[in-house]
């Protein structure tokens, strides 16, 4: 393994801390309890939204906390769900008379520490609610999960509600956008290669040089089937058959296309992606009102993409369009 890397149970305290240290202005760094916070949170006009799940997803989700977006997150450890108190201190935190909203993505381990969170939170008087995001189409069930697992599309969910709650909307009517925007989102991914994690070393699976695995889960979790490298157009092609007809999206939609990197493939082969999926969505007649290619939700090192898509009508787009200030600078 060839990473940069001091103490691999140090991996994402150090992560965090340099996160922190790179926007003093606007981060706040606890420790004990791996929170990335707003400077200025909690507010007392505006609902807070704080979403955790396991680390090695960057920049999901510790590197989008800032205005308009997530007021904080709490990660566990890599492909960990955070601890439970994790969770509660996190929510007393960022308590505020508008409440507190948890997004968790759909993995056993996060459902179970996020509502243990709130349960207790609960019990304190806290105002608080969950959230859960379950876009990916590739399988049912899987390993870590009881249901569809929350994968790329989470970002459209954060940005959406994390506008919401800029706006000053409650708490009720945060949710109802959050699961609304969920309701309409669908993602799908492949992978070239395998992640490695630090603490383990060596990759979490084995695929042949000339395999692909496809409807692969951001922990690395099987997908619908192992199958031979094809070319790129064809690999969209069916992911696109996998994803289109699931909601279903139709001729005369509008939606957001997003191709999200998993964490080891050139942004060059990303486009390469996308160009397809545009030609394809317009064959259909579906329009891309909105697109998005980069690494949102990725799997550490693991060479592969996902495509996501969500059909928009105005409410969403305009969500979409609010201003958003994120740790990631775009000069």
């Amino acid at each position: 393994m060839k990473k940069f890397v001091n103490d691999p149970q140090r991996f994402v305290p150090e992560m965090l801390e340099g996160i922190a240290l790179a926007n003093p202005d606007t981060l706040k760094y606890v420790p004990e309890y791996n929170l990335i916070m707003r400077a200025d949170a909690p507010r007392d006009d505006k609902v807070s939204i704080v979403q955790g799940s396991g680390s090695g997803h960057e920049p999901a989700h510790v590197m989008v906390v800032g205005k308009g977006m997530l007021d904080a997150a709490c990660p566990g450890d890599v492909f960990a769900a955070p601890p439970m108190d994790y969770v509660y201190e996190t929510t007393k935190r960022l308590a505020t008379p508008k409440g507190v909203l948890l997004i968790v993505n759909n993995y056993t381990g996060d459902r179970m520490a996020f509502d243990m969170g709130r349960e207790m939170a609960e019990s304190e008087g806290i105002k608080v609610a969950v959230l859960k995001v379950d876009d990916d189409v590739a399988v049912k069930d899987s390993t870590y999960t009881v249901g569809r697992r929350g994968v790329a599309g989470n970002f459209f969910v954060m940005k959406a509600v994390g506008a919401a709650a800029e706006q000053g909307a409650d708490l009720e009517e945060v949710v109802r956008i959050g699961e609304k925007v969920n309701s309409v989102t669908r993602t799908m991914g492949v992978a070239l290669t395998a992640c490695t994690p630090p603490s383990k070393g060596s990759p979490l699976f084995e695929l042949g040089d000339d395999e692909i695995e496809f409807g692969v889960g951001i922990h690395g979790e099987p997908g619908r089937e192992r199958r031979k490298l094809e070319r790129a157009d064809r690999i969209v092609d069916d992911l696109l058959d996998a994803i289109v007809p699931d909601l279903p999206y139709r001729s005369g939609d509008r939606v957001a296309l997003m191709v999200n990197g998993l964490g080891g493939t050139p942004i060059s082969e990303l486009y390469i992606l996308f160009r397809r999926a545009y030609q394809v969505l317009a064959e259909k007649g579906i329009t891309v009102g909105r697109s998005y290619v980069n690494e949102y939700c990725t799997s550490l090192d693991m060479a592969g993409a996902s495509i996501t898509l969500v059909r928009l009508d105005d409410e969403i787009e305009a969500l979409l369009d609010a201003p958003a200030e994120v740790a990631i600078r775009v000069f």
